[in-house]
């Protein structure tokens, strides 16, 4: 059977006759650029903040020094993600208004696979080289986000795909 043979009804219409790559291409906008494709790591992010606060509380009291590679890249990996939030915040009012961010929001969902897969990586690398014992509620996490980490890449389109759609839109291909 061929859909060319089905008749359908005049109510079945979903948005504008003729418009249907418009309403896939937004709806893979909303799907690349929603928030929730930055904070799959979030919950390893948060545990490790938490531990690095108690673990610098600690080391200040004893009167260590503070790890000033770990603060960096606490403050890196925060101002990545606000960055990241605020460039979804703003496809997503694009969207709102009837516009086609396409190319925005593929930019978004490539830096924000990137910031997801860099978390656990860089959790990894520094706790590898303190000396503090880490919780285990912070080693389960870690384990479980570096176990899915490599599938952020695939929600929303492959890393190339993305990179191609931006190339285009940026009138470089």
């Amino acid at each position: 059977m061929f859909f060319d043979d089905v008749e359908l009804p005049e109510d079945a219409l979903i948005g504008d006759e003729g418009a249907g790559w418009q309403q896939v291409t937004a709806e893979l906008a909303f799907e690349r650029s929603g928030p929730e494709r930055i904070y799959s790591s979030i919950v390893l992010l948060d545990t490790w903040l938490a531990h690095l606060r108690a673990n610098q509380r600690a080391i200040q009291r004893a009167g260590g020094t503070v790890d000033d590679a770990a603060v960096a890249l606490a403050g890196r990996l925060v101002a990545q993600l606000a960055t990241l939030r605020s460039m979804s915040v703003a496809v997503t009012a694009r969207l709102a208004a009837g516009e086609s961010p396409a190319t925005e929001a593929a930019l978004v969902k490539d830096l924000g696979t990137e910031f997801e897969q860099f978390v656990p990586a860089a959790l990894t690398d520094q706790l590898g080289a303190g000396d503090a014992p880490v919780p285990p509620e912070l080693q389960r996490t870690l384990a479980y986000v570096t176990h899915f980490a490599p599938t952020f890449s695939l929600r929303g389109g492959t890393r190339e795909v993305l990179r191609g759609m931006i190339a285009r839109g940026l009138g470089l291909r």
